[in-house]
């Protein structure tokens, strides 16, 4: 399990940078494995671990709690009273956060399409 030192937040260094930026900080934990995936499957509603275990094809349940816990620490989920994990109001305004980047995603996939002829 994660201590609370190892999980990102904003104003202390993080991997890649020092300077305790809440953008670098927001980036290395997205940018965690599987951390980005956890949160999209919870985006329509929550999900015990078993079911997010089973979404995430791949995911190993050691990795799984970890991303649980440090996404629980960061705020950005919560546990429900039944156990399982939902999106706080900071998890669900993160998705909003993440749609022009979502947009910009599909332009470039669309370009890519059609340099490359695929």
């Amino acid at each position: 399990m994660p201590s609370a030192r190892s999980v990102p937040t904003p104003g202390a260094a993080v991997r890649g940078s020092r300077t305790g930026r809440p953008l670098m900080a927001a980036l290395d934990l997205l940018g965690r494995r599987w951390a980005l995936r956890i949160l999209w499957e919870l985006r329509d509603g929550p999900l015990g671990a078993r079911p997010l275990l089973a979404a995430c094809d791949g995911l190993s349940s050691s990795v799984l709690y970890e991303r649980l816990r440090e996404l629980t620490v960061t705020g950005l989920i919560v546990q429900t009273e039944s156990g399982g994990y939902q999106l706080s109001a900071q998890g669900r305004s993160l998705g909003a956060a993440l749609e022009p980047l979502d947009q910009w995603s599909t332009r470039w996939a669309r370009s890519e399409a059609r340099r490359t002829g695929r």
